[in-house]
């Protein structure tokens, strides 16, 4: 009964932003359950990826589509016909107090949280027809500060208030929308912590089930949220950050 409500085959799944970390994990997750899985990313082509960095894009539909750009989003977008699950893992960070800087918080806006809806618009008439699932990936900075980071921070934030917002605006039309808040997960993006000894170890002493997450952590989320398992959960941001936040 669980395996074949976790079975994706015949389903078209589309990851933004699956062409490393937590997005690519998610699609390869996808994959594996029988899905065809569409992904993103900023890179040319995926012979432009390493698969020792974390994007392994075998058995999977890459296109280069820029997050910043609404022009280029709807234009990806219209090469679709058919879509089941569309799961919007785009994100960006900018480090040494840039983001305090007003066009990089913008930027950074743009990337992590206007796009969002822009690709939540373009697609919403294949999941009406579909009666299918998005999902975002916000963060648990949506739950506190991040000093230094306030564009993040607020992207983050908005995130979850507007899967909560779709959530409820597209339950009538047969989506849902969810989404998912991890916390420090081992991706190219919080290499900053992640790979400096000093600072992985302190965080690692407050998280209680004692390790810092991997993207295959919150790939099997996705799965869970896309399925007929999660067909009464509509709007929650789910927290997955080992504990980090009780």
């Amino acid at each position: 009964m669980l395996d074949s409500k976790l079975d994706y085959s015949g389903k078209t799944v589309c990851i933004v932003g699956g062409s490393s970390g937590i997005g690519n994990a998610t699609a390869q997750a996808f994959r594996a359950c029988g899905a065809n899985v569409h992904v993103t990313g900023t890179r040319a082509g995926p012979d432009d990826y390493d698969k020792a960095q974390g994007s392994d894009l075998e058995g999977l539909s890459y296109a280069q589509v820029d997050a910043a750009d609404d022009a280029a989003i709807n234009a990806y977008c219209q090469t679709f016909d058919r879509l089941d699950v569309l799961v919007c893992s785009q994100g960006m960070v900018l480090y040494k107090r840039a983001e305090f800087e007003s066009d990089n918080f913008t930027k950074v806006i743009q990337v992590n949280l206007n796009s969002l809806m822009t690709f939540a618009g373009a697609f919403h008439d294949l999941l009406k027809q579909a009666k299918g699932s998005m999902i975002i990936i916000s963060s648990t900075a949506a739950f506190h500060a991040t000093v230094g980071n306030p564009a993040y921070n607020a992207s983050k934030t908005g995130a979850m208030g507007l899967t909560r917002t779709l959530g409820k605006a597209w339950a009538p039309d047969g989506i849902r929308v969810n989404g998912i808040a991890p916390g420090l997960i081992a991706t190219k993006m919080t290499a900053v912590t992640t790979e400096n000894p000093k600072r992985r170890e302190a965080t690692i002493r407050n998280i209680p089930v004692g390790r810092i997450g991997d993207p295959e952590d919150m790939a099997g989320l996705s799965l869970f949220l896309a399925s007929p398992l999660a067909s009464y959960i509509v709007g929650q941001t789910i927290i997955a950050d080992g504990g980090l936040l009780l």
